[in-house]
């Protein structure tokens, strides 16, 4: 019998942005997985996914361990093995800043570990690829009804001025979405991956984009993950393409919270004013979040 029709109990989960429908899933036995369900249309998406997890699993990393994946009535379902612990962001908030230092340094040393998994061979150029993301995004800040009061101009330039920095970039396996909202701390006190549902392929540096977050929370956190990933040697090119990522996210971010609501419109609108506050106006690529140890 299959773990998905072993299943006795499931309890929803009402977390994250994620499409999936996801539950506390109980089988038989009393062992407790969780359980993602997709639309069957994103059948191919979500097997390629699962598929990727199992290859990331097999390098040692503390993630959600992928254990089945098959289709139900209700669509393409992945089963996981549930990870008992707290979320990491409020964990680690509480903690002190050497210790959140530390847990940050793991981030950056599995995230290093993750872009061991090289992309396709046949993968589209990165310079053409993400080049074409920023004119979508100027396209659509522009044409948005919103604008930031001020550093809107900022990012634009910055934008303008470097983009010649994508050239010749190499490719990894992405996560996709790593930030401390994605991580859980177990109850050994292990780091710990979870939500591989963006997963994608592209420079491996794009991958610190959502840094923004850990450094709102955690900013010693921030500090040890970029730290952990370059072994303490970080190398100035990475500051300049780290700002060339976020002051493309940022732009469309105003946008994308709309259709969310005035509260998320807010939120946007505040990480943009402290984007702007680390840079100094775009003017300073080294974030004044960032703690070198």
């Amino acid at each position: 019998m299959s773990v998905y029709e072993n299943i006795v109990s499931r309890t929803p989960i009402d977390k994250g942005w994620s499409g999936d429908q996801k539950y506390c899933a109980v089988t038989a036995d009393g062992k407790k997985h969780l359980l993602r369900i997709s639309p069957i249309d994103r059948l191919e998406r979500k097997r390629r996914e699962y598929e990727k997890m199992r290859e990331v699993a097999q390098l040692g990393i503390p993630m959600c361990l992928p254990v089945e994946f098959g289709t139900c009535e209700e669509g393409a379902y992945s089963i996981q093995s549930w990870i008992d612990g707290e979320d990491a962001e409020e964990k680690i908030m509480a903690m002190d800043a050497a210790k959140q230092y530390c847990y940050g340094m793991d981030a950056g040393r599995i995230l290093a570990k993750i872009h061991t998994i090289p992309a396709p061979v046949d993968a589209p150029d990165w310079e053409l690829r993400f080049n074409a993301k920023i004119d979508r995004k100027i396209a659509m800040y522009e044409s948005c009804e919103l604008k930031y009061e001020s550093g809107g101009d900022a990012f634009l330039s910055y934008l303008a001025e470097n983009r010649y920095l994508l050239r010749g970039r190499p490719q990894s396996y992405q996560h996709g979405d790593y930030h401390i909202g994605n991580m859980m701390i177990d109850q050994d006190g292990v780091l710990t991956i979870i939500d591989f549902d963006r997963d994608d392929f592209g420079d491996p540096w794009e991958e610190f984009n959502r840094i923004v977050w850990c450094a709102q929370a955690a900013p010693a956190f921030a500090s040890g993950m970029v730290d952990g990933y370059f072994d303490g040697k970080v190398p100035m090119e990475f500051w300049k393409l780290l700002a060339l990522y976020i002051s493309s996210n940022t732009l469309s971010s105003l946008p994308w919270a709309i259709s969310f609501g005035e509260g998320e419109i807010q939120v946007m609108r505040k990480q943009a004013a402290q984007v702007l506050e680390w840079y100094d106006g775009m003017k300073n690529v080294v974030p004044t979040w960032y703690m070198a140890k």
